[in-house]
């Protein structure tokens, strides 16, 4: 059995205690976090919550006991997939990830994502759930990702996403002229329409968004983008929500847009990750060039 323990943020005041917990333990369903809550498996401020919509305060102490179990419905197969791995320890790797290539399996897709090249690259990763995965990127969107090499090293990392402890910052290249960086606070909920896609909504879940201006070109800028929160498809709702779309967005990008042609994937590329060791507490940095793709798209632009 492991177990997850973090004070409640001051941003999460508010929020279910379903909900935040599955945001916060994102290897996890959440309707998987409301059973456990139901078992009696969590604590806030040492009592049991047995209810899954019990509302958070600001400070609580919230304790989650994971059974060793956990995992064991969806057995992942090693697969011997390559990996650009830019650090690795006992405790923690940092993977630099190509689009295109899925981070864990889903509906459809049992096979060929990180989850069964971590699993072939270090056995004992079977032993922590999601095989230390603790955030994820979108399929389409390359980039630096963290992942926790044992049960105490992912709890650790998980707390410190939980509490807005970990930096990352992306690089995006979106259509329209943009004066001067910005920050974008929107909710983001599930489109109705399409359980698939997301959107600005009422109700939704608190996302914030900082940007500021990388480099301008005639009818793109390249900003860079810093999360403060990290929901699904925050970057390319928010950007599409400023009349800002990515380049070569399938979902969220400009109709009839010629570069979705040539890159095959949105132009967002995670590109700095800076956190505390979660054993040592030493500060640590990883910043990952942009690939090819985005790299040539781009000088193509500063040539006009």
């Amino acid at each position: 059995m492991s177990e997850f323990a973090v004070s409640v943020p001051e941003g999460a005041a508010g929020q279910r205690l379903d909900a935040w917990l599955a945001a916060a333990l994102n290897a996890y369903s959440r309707t998987r976090i409301q059973a456990w809550i139901r078992e009696g498996r969590v604590l806030v401020d040492g009592t049991p919550q047995t209810s899954p919509r019990a509302g958070l305060e600001y400070g609580q102490q919230v304790r989650l006991s994971i059974p060793d179990e956990a995992d064991a419905e969806t057995e992942v197969e090693a697969e011997p997939i390559p990996l650009n791995i830019v650090f690795e320890d006992a405790d923690l790797l940092v993977i630099n990830k190509p689009a295109g290539l899925t981070v864990h399996p889903g509906a459809g897709q049992a096979q060929g994502t990180l989850q069964n090249a971590l699993l072939h690259h270090r056995r004992e990763l079977a032993a922590v759930p999601r095989a230390g995965i603790v955030h994820r990127l979108d399929k389409l969107t390359s980039g630096l990702l963290v992942v926790a090499g044992n049960l105490a090293a992912h709890t650790a990392l998980v707390r410190a996403l939980a509490e807005r402890e970990i930096e990352r910052e992306y690089l995006a290249l979106v259509w329209g002229e943009v004066i001067a960086g910005g920050t974008i606070d929107e909710p983001i909920t599930r489109d109705p329409r399409d359980r698939r896609r997301y959107q600005i909504g009422q109700g939704g879940r608190q996302a914030v968004t900082h940007f500021r201006v990388e480099e301008r070109f005639a009818k793109h800028t390249l900003l860079r983008v810093k999360l403060e929160t990290g929901r699904t498809h925050q970057i390319r709702v928010h950007m599409k929500h400023r009349k800002l779309p990515l380049v070569g967005d399938p979902v969220y990008g400009r109709r009839g847009d010629p570069y979705g042609r040539i890159l095959h994937r949105q132009a967002l590329h995670a590109t700095r990750l800076a956190l505390a060791h979660p054993r040592t507490g030493d500060p640590l940095e990883f910043v990952a060039p942009l690939p090819a793709d985005m790299q040539s798209l781009i000088n193509d632009l500063r040539g006009g």
